[in-house]
Formats: structure tokens, C-alpha cells, sequence
């Protein structure tokens, strides 16, 4: 464990790899902590250095009272960032995290080298849904929610096993306050207005079998980016850092690796 103060919590990272070796900064779901980037970042610290964190009320970061807001989690990274002296950083987040991800390229252009977008959006259509999860992680805590988010985070093909158990707990320990602020977060959320100032070359990723920001979605995104592409990870719903790491690995490699693009802020 390592941990610094930001923006008055305490936050809880993860720095490895070379030190003289690009960094890449790794934003987790809702309801996870650092730990679903265990195999991307087990097989990339080599070439990188790997810096994941936890979010505002999650994982072993402080919790505050909500609501949260993406303009607010995007200022705590920025707060990491500083914390650690690094200037520039590649920024891959996924859902919330790439939410978080977006807000940062649009509003601290300089702070981003590269950017991935994994399973994620710029807004969610009913935000009526979020105060109604919210009104129920506050009077029921997490455990029926965790139940629910296995069937939209995983595949079939995936569930049942040993592993699955894991993440079910990881949700249900999450601190309702930082889950319901940052339910709140989403709620509020409107990046659309964002996304034509990102300047960062962008990578928009997303699981095939994703219910929650499916395809569609993810295309919508990507086609409001400019210069950006997006790329389908078969046989993975909403986490293929974790059923698809392989293939997952094999994108960020290549996209961060390609040169020929004004990267200059």
C-alpha cells in the first residue's frame, strides 16, 4: 500500500515499472478498486510504469459525503498526479474511469499524453435509474446490487466460477457513501459538450457483450472524438481488463506504440 493527501483524503496508488518508462494511469469502475488492472498491469510493467489508484470512496481511499462530481474526481487525479511529480501521464479509464478519463483530457489537456476510453460514455440516458440505485445502496447497503452488477459486468461464459465470487464481494465491501456519491457523479454528467475540445490521441474500447455501455454507445463516443477509433473486444461484457486481458494488452501496445500524430498541447 501507498498513500498520499489529496484535495484533503488520503489515496491509496500503486507505482511500478521502470522509472525512466512512459507512464500509464489506470482509473477503475464503480464499486472496484485497483485490483481488476492486475492482469494488464502485471504484464505491461515491464515496458511502463504502471500507476493505479483508488477513487474517492472506494477501495482504501478516504470517503466523503456525496454527491461527487466528474469535474471533482478529475481534480483528484490531477491531485495524484501532482502529488507524484508527473507531469504527463497515458490516461486509460474504464467506465467511470474513462468518464473520469474524458473530463481530464477536455479540462487538462496538458496532463494527458494518450488517452483510453474503455466501456464507458459521455452520458447516461435516464438518470432517474441512478437516484433509484442510489436510494437503495443508502437503505440496503451493497449486497443485492453486487449480485446484479455480475450479470451486467461479465459473460456467461464467465460466471459461476471461483473469480466471479471475488468481484461480487469487492462490490458489496465497497463504502455505500463513495458508491452513491459516485452514482451521483454519473447522474449529473454531461461530457457531450466535452468531448470535440479532447485533443488527446484516443482509443475508445469496448466489450462485445457489454449491456451497460454497449457497443452503440462506445461508437457514439468515439465518432465525437475527433481522430479517434474505436476497436470490439469479443468475448467480454463490461470488464475485459479482466475476461480479456490478453486482448486487451494486445490494443494498448499497439495504439501506444503508433506514431505519426501531432501530439504536441
Amino acid at each position: 500500500m501507498n498513500a498520499v493527501q489529496v484535495n484533503g483524503i488520503s489515496v491509496n496508488y500503486s507505482l511500478e515499472g521502470p522509472g525512466n518508462a512512459p507512464v500509464i494511469m489506470f482509473a477503475n469502475s464503480l464499486g472496484t478498486d485497483l485490483r481488476i488492472w492486475d492482469a494488464v498491469a502485471g504484464v505491461l510493467r515491464d515496458d511502463y510504469r504502471i500507476l493505479r489508484y483508488d477513487k474517492r470512496g472506494h477501495g482504501l481511499a478516504d470517503v466523503t459525503p456525496g454527491p461527487y462530481s466528474m469535474e471533482g474526481l478529475a481534480r483528484d487525479a490531477i491531485g495524484l498526479l501532482d502529488a507524484l511529480g508527473l507531469q504527463r501521464v497515458h490516461f486509460c479509464g474504464l467506465s467511470i474511469g474513462g468518464m473520469i478519463g474524458q473530463q481530464l483530457a477536455a479540462t487538462y489537456p496538458e496532463r494527458v499524453h494518450r488517452l483510453v476510453l474503455c466501456d464507458t460514455t459521455m452520458r447516461m440516458p435516464d438518470p432517474a435509474i441512478w437516484d433509484d440505485r442510489v436510494a437503495q445502496v443508502r437503505q440496503q447497503g451493497l449486497e443485492e446490487v453486487s449480485k446484479g452488477a455480475m450479470e451486467r459486468w461479465f459473460t456467461p461464459a464467465f460466471r459461476g466460477g471461483a473469480e466471479e465470487a471475488l468481484y461480487r464481494n469487492m462490490v458489496a465491501r465497497t463504502p455505500v457513501e463513495g458508491y452513491a456519491g459516485c452514482c451521483e457523479a454519473i447522474r449529473d454528467m454531461d461530457l457531450v459538450p466535452l468531448a470535440s475540445r479532447i485533443r488527446a490521441h484516443t482509443l475508445v474500447v469496448v466489450g462485445e457483450d457489454d449491456p451497460g455501455t454497449p457497443p452503440a454507445m462506445a461508437r457514439e463516443l468515439s465518432d465525437a472524438i475527433a481522430g479517434s477509433r474505436m476497436v470490439v473486444i469479443p468475448q467480454a461484457a463490461h470488464l475485459p481488463c479482466v475476461e480479456q486481458p490478453e486482448a486487451l494488452v494486445r490494443h494498448l501496445r499497439v495504439f501506444l506504440s503508433e506514431v505519426g500524430f501531432d501530439e504536441s498541447v
